[in-house]
């Protein structure tokens, strides 16, 4: 039985391995490897302190690792009902903290009542460009390649 689960296992890696979609899933993978990399370098090497929605924005975003990789190594055209939640909620996460960066929303609707502001920056490349902003680049692009795959998937 399980030589049979091997078998069926490596067939489907062959069959995957050759499509669109395994590049789809790379490149998800790698950014989301880079955002928790960039999320970890800001508050362990640089120290940054993070704010309470970029915690619930990492909260998201580190799992994801784990998910792009293991469907790397085991192929599943269900992966996208597990990663695309992560997706959504952190998109929505980062929506919202950006626009509390850029002063959009008012800085007494934020989360942050202890400890770091949410409006605190840190990082400020070029005049707009934040830790959030990153955060919300790294989310659009896994949820692009999201909705790529998904389509990829149903393809077929």
């Amino acid at each position: 039985n399980w030589r049979r689960s091997l078998i069926l296992m490596s067939a489907d890696l062959s069959s995957r391995s050759n499509s669109k979609s395994l590049t789809l899933v790379f490149f998800a993978f790698l950014v989301s490897l880079i955002a928790t990399f960039g999320s970890l370098f800001f508050s362990e090497i640089m120290n940054f302190i993070p704010c309470s929605l970029c915690w619930y924005q990492r909260i998201f975003i580190y799992p994801l690792v784990f998910i792009f990789l293991i469907n790397l190594l085991f192929p599943d055209d269900k992966m996208f009902k597990y990663a695309f939640p992560l997706v959504i909620i952190g998109w929505s996460i980062s929506v919202y903290h950006n626009l509390l960066m850029f002063k959009i929303i008012p800085e007494k609707l934020s989360p942050c009542v202890q400890g770091i502001p949410c409006s605190v920056d840190y990082l400020n490349w070029f005049g707009f460009i934040t830790i959030p902003l990153l955060s919300f680049f790294a989310y659009t692009i896994i949820l692009i390649l999201l909705i790529i795959l998904k389509k990829e998937i149903n393809a077929k």
